[in-house]
């Protein structure tokens, strides 16, 4: 690592529920690296500092608040769960620009924390009213991790319900790593559900959908999750997806030519047998990105400076066009079903940031 170089953090899982998306994020984000060096960012060339998100919270704090205090590390980055934003970002109190890359739960409005995920108000809610009207879907079992994320968005889930006209009969929360989901899955089983709607992340996610294709509940119980990958579909394995759907602004199986040039340069650098391209690898390209394109337009990493120059502002990448607004991107959102060890794009969502009603 050369000294005049941008120093930028990277925190991805490398352990843990969500350890499962670690390889992907690093391998993407080395593309995003090798693209941005063509010309360098402010002038300099970008190194990035590899920081393992997926340990105990307060392990990642202390250190990015080392890497921070020695003067080591000029912006952040990364896909980790909100568990970890929440406790980064008061530490950071602006003084380096954070672009946080994961779906989260939404409100995030503190100085310098740029946000490039997906939030419930343009993911779930327009996905909870087409499968209602194209699936005739309306009982939803709610089962999520217990941390900030799962919570606060069954709590706008429950707006929702209001607003669609769904019935939300019954909700169930474990802690992270949790394995045995047979107790959950009786209650869902003898509930009048017909769907669940699944706040897991990772390996969590991967043992339920095990666990609950063994039931032979697969066939019986549409799924909705906001959080399925590539790297999750193969390890959960086709029998046990059958009736999946996932919402994202991100797909492997996206053919928009941005989306197709992302994948070409992923595969140049890191052959056939790379990690999966997945949402959560490709959102590290994103904060990369967006990191890349509001310096320039500032002239500096200063954080007041990026944020007034981040209003409005738009770019377009592997997701399509991104605008910046209210410090969060707004970007197009897809609808897919499981299909094997991929998933079949088989709609885009549209419509409630702005307006949404039933």
């Amino acid at each position: 690592m050369r000294n005049d170089d941008v120093r930028i953090g990277l925190v991805i899982p490398l352990q843990g529920s969500t350890g499962i998306f670690g390889p992907s994020c690093e391998a993407v984000a080395s593309t995003a690296v090798r693209e941005i060096n063509r010309d360098g960012m402010l002038g300099r060339r970008v190194s990035l500092q590899l920081i393992d998100g997926g340990g105990p919270v307060q392990q990642v704090v202390a250190e990015v608040g080392r890497l921070l205090a020695e003067n080591r590390i000029d912006a952040l980055t990364g896909w980790h769960i909100s568990a970890v934003r929440e406790a980064l970002a008061p530490m950071l109190a602006g003084r380096i620009p954070y672009a946080y890359t994961s779906l989260y739960e939404g409100g995030e409005n503190r100085a310098g924390v740029f946000c490039t995920g997906e939030t419930p108000d343009d993911q779930i809610g327009p996905a909870l009213r087409w499968l209602r009207d194209e699936m005739g879907i309306r009982r939803w079992f709610i089962v999520g991790d217990d941390y900030v994320w799962p919570r606060a968005s069954a709590r706008v889930t429950r707006r929702f319900a209001h607003d669609l006209d769904l019935d939300l009969v019954g909700s169930a929360y474990v802690p992270l790593g949790t394995r045995d989901y047979a107790g959950i899955l009786d209650a869902v089983a003898d509930s009048s559900a017909d769907g669940v709607l699944l706040y897991l992340v990772g390996d969590d996610a991967v043992q339920f959908h095990r666990m609950f294709a063994a039931r032979g509940l697969g066939d019986k119980l549409l799924r909705y999750t906001p959080l399925m990958e590539e790297n999750m579909l193969l390890a959960s394995g086709c029998d046990a997806t059958q009736n999946l759907f996932v919402s994202a602004s991100y797909f492997r199986s996206l053919t928009t030519a941005s989306a197709l040039q992302f994948c070409a340069g992923y595969v140049t650098d890191h052959g056939p047998d790379a990690p999966p391209l997945n949402n959560m690898a490709e959102s590290c390209y994103e904060g990369l990105s967006l990191l890349h394109a509001l310096s320039r337009r500032a002239g500096s990493l200063e954080v007041p400076r990026m944020m007034a120059a981040a209003e409005g502002f738009g770019y377009d990448g592997p997701r399509g066009p991104m605008t910046v607004a209210g410090g969060r991107i707004r970007q197009p959102i897809h609808l897919a079903i499981a299909d094997g060890f991929d998933f079949e794009v088989i709609d885009t969502l549209h419509g409630a940031a702005d307006s949404f009603d039933s």
